[in-house]
């Protein structure tokens, strides 16, 4: 696996709303967080781009709504922001599953500067990563998963079926990495391929 230069590393929705446990449930790869800064820290000392992407709900009763602190980035992320080289770094907000559908235009800042592969990192595995995987594959980015990384939560579907996290994330990844939609790793993985 190669990284390129100008790879950019798409950090999604590393809000503290996803701590409160009470409203998600149980999540899985406690190690998630560590991996994320560490990715960050690559980046901004490689001198790649990072991209931030906050999601702004617009349910009223869910942790990541504007005006509410769980919308917020986690600490580590926030501390982290404005320290990258200047012009590499953006913010994207969004209401849906894909930071392609936020603002400002994701594959337009990407386009704008060249950039063909993507990193993803941050949270929820099954549903915004995943969902910004597959677009950014439809769209034709070389994109590559971070998988632990990422983290998810227990997740209730149709017909009583129940999974749990591990259960879940690993599904992603399969659907992901088996479908040809991203290739899924490690952060080791991404790390020693981006030179650092």
């Amino acid at each position: 696996m190669q990284i390129a230069e100008n790879a950019a590393l798409v950090v999604v929705d590393v809000q503290k709303g996803f701590e409160e446990v009470d409203f998600w449930g149980p999540r899985n790869n406690p190690g998630a967080d560590d991996n994320i800064a560490w990715l960050i820290d690559v980046w901004q000392g490689t001198g790649r781009p990072v991209v931030f992407v906050r999601h702004d709900s617009v349910l009223p009763e869910s942790p990541l709504r504007p005006g509410y602190e769980g919308n917020g980035f986690k600490e580590y992320v926030e501390r982290r922001r404005g320290k990258g080289a200047a012009g590499a770094e953006l913010l994207v907000t969004k209401s849906v599953n894909s930071a392609f559908y936020g603002a400002p235009d994701l594959d337009a800042w990407l386009r704008a500067r060249g950039i063909a592969q993507v990193v993803l990192a941050g949270i929820q595995t099954n549903m915004c990563v995943e969902t910004t995987a597959r677009m950014g594959g439809n769209l034709g980015y070389d994109v590559v998963v971070a998988f632990d990384a990422t983290h998810t939560f227990d997740l209730e579907g149709p017909f009583g079926w129940r999974r749990s996290a591990d259960e879940v994330a690993q599904a992603s990844a399969v659907s992901l990495h088996g479908g040809g939609f991203a290739r899924v790793v490690t952060a080791k993985e991404v790390v020693d391929a981006a030179g650092a």
